[in-house]
């Protein structure tokens, strides 16, 4: 038995048998459906990802820092790795606790917190993050101040330098 090609997709039963969408139908709504996709907001990105600046922790050491961010939305996470701070001991994942200042948009601030860490071995810099916080589109962030709690003792670290390449634009 032969088959013939109608030109319509789906079969209809009963009343209306044999009708369908025609397939100049169907194109015409997949290319209308793939216009809209395109026009669709692409995802947020924060600018730069990786940021570097100079920390003084004081008594606890000096050094650089390499600050990565992300976002999804308005939520963001910034995570560190400093060689202003050594581990003297061992120290388990997730047992550092961090906060990160930042001066928002030039004045005010906003804190970026968490206790998400690698196991850190001894004389080996710390690294925290990520750090979560909140963002708002075109908050420009540029860190001020970094405060580390290991085993109760708490280390304080100061920005001496801006960062560069510049403040993360969300």
């Amino acid at each position: 038995m032969k088959q013939r090609r109608s030109g319509t997709l789906g079969k209809g039963k009963g009343k209306g048998k044999g009708k369908g969408i025609g397939i100049r139908t169907a194109v015409g709504l997949a290319s209308a459906a793939a216009g809209t996709l395109a026009m669709a907001p692409a995802s947020t990105a924060v600018t730069p990802g990786t940021a570097t600046l100079a920390f003084d922790c004081g008594s606890y050491g000096s050094g650089t820092a390499t600050l990565t961010a992300t976002q999804d939305g308005t939520a963001a996470t910034i995570s560190v790795s400093t060689s202003a701070i050594s581990s003297p001991i061992n120290i388990g994942a997730n047992s550092v606790r961090s906060t990160l200042t930042l001066t928002r948009n030039g004045s005010g601030t906003t804190e970026f917190s968490g206790n998400a860490n690698p196991a850190i071995p001894a004389g080996s810099p710390v690294s925290t993050g990520p750090l979560k916080g909140t963002v708002a589109a075109g908050d420009s962030l540029e860190a001020s101040s970094l405060k580390v709690v290991v085993l109760g003792i708490t280390a304080t670290c100061k920005a001496t330098s801006p960062q560069s390449p510049g403040p993360f634009v969300f």
